[in-house]
């Protein structure tokens, strides 16, 4: 393995701001992909002199500076509906549901098929970890 290459195991990060310049290889001169939005989930690949590959929800992979990476975790919603639950069980009274593609606060490591979150209005509960994408 070369001494340059890190290859993480399940990292996820967030997108730092809004705007984020995705590109195709670590480089400034490097093809722009697309823009990132603040907050957005996404896999660290390969780290690399400060870039990160990266995979988002949908499979792609990008490249972005390392500095534009935040290590406070989201996921976001991957299912067309999912329900928010006040404990971890479809038991408990429903805090809310959230439609595919919003992001939610990760708060604590998935239990039991399960992942804390918070909502940006502040409500919080526990979603299944099947209908979020990075947890």
């Amino acid at each position: 393995m070369f001494p340059s290459l890190a290859i993480a195991a399940l990292e996820f990060y967030s997108i730092n701001d809004n705007g984020v310049i995705m590109y195709d290889a670590p480089s400034l001169k490097a093809g722009k992909l697309y823009v990132a939005s603040r907050n957005l989930p996404v896999e660290a690949i390969v780290k690399v002199e400060g870039w990160v590959k990266v995979r988002d929800s949908e499979g792609a992979l990008a490249w972005v500076e390392e500095k534009a990476l935040n290590e406070k975790r989201h996921v976001i919603v991957t299912s067309p509906l999912a329900d928010v639950y006040q404990v971890a069980t479809t038991n408990s009274p429903l805090m809310f549901q959230v439609q595919q593609g919003v992001i939610l606060e990760w708060l604590e490591s998935p239990a039991n098929g399960w992942v804390r979150v918070r909502h940006r209005d502040g409500q919080t509960g526990y979603v299944r970890t099947s209908q979020v994408w990075g947890s």
